[in-house]
């Protein structure tokens, strides 16, 4: 990983309530600050098949790389795995009745999406991430 970025010792960042709802669009806000999915196939990014890295959509902290994004068939981006393991954090999430875990960035505890067990090699890993939840950089 030579030119990938890296995300380790990078300062979190805390905003208000108020402050994260004038820098995002009102369905940004929705999934990142409350928890939200955006509709199955309808994420600009799910198709997206550009060599590029992935930011976190509120704070640009640098998430997945293209290398790693895949097409699992479940209707938004799917990675096996982020640009380094401290780009993101997982938590427990026992919402709506089913038991999955939650990923959020590292930096600002912005909501991304989840990840599952049932991805691909290397890692075995999906992390099915919202589309509003993600800036796209290409090469």
């Amino acid at each position: 990983m030579s030119d990938t970025p890296q995300t380790s010792g990078t300062q979190k960042i805390q905003k208000t309530d108020a402050e994260w709802r004038e820098l995002l669009t009102p369905e940004q806000y929705h999934v990142m600050r409350e928890k939200g999915t955006e509709r199955a196939f309808t994420g600009v990014l799910t198709n997206n098949h550009a060599d590029g890295m992935y930011h976190c959509g509120a704070c640009d902290a640098p998430l997945f790389t293209s290398e790693t994004k895949f097409d699992s068939g479940c209707g938004w981006p799917s990675f096996y795995a982020p640009i380094d393991s401290k780009a993101v954090d997982s938590h427990e999430d026992n919402s709506f009745g089913m038991h999955r875990v939650e990923v959020t960035c590292a930096r600002c505890g912005a909501h991304l999406g989840h990840v599952f067990p049932d991805g691909p090699k290397p890692t075995g890993e999906r992390f099915c991430i919202n589309s509003a939840s993600l800036a796209f950089e290409g090469k």
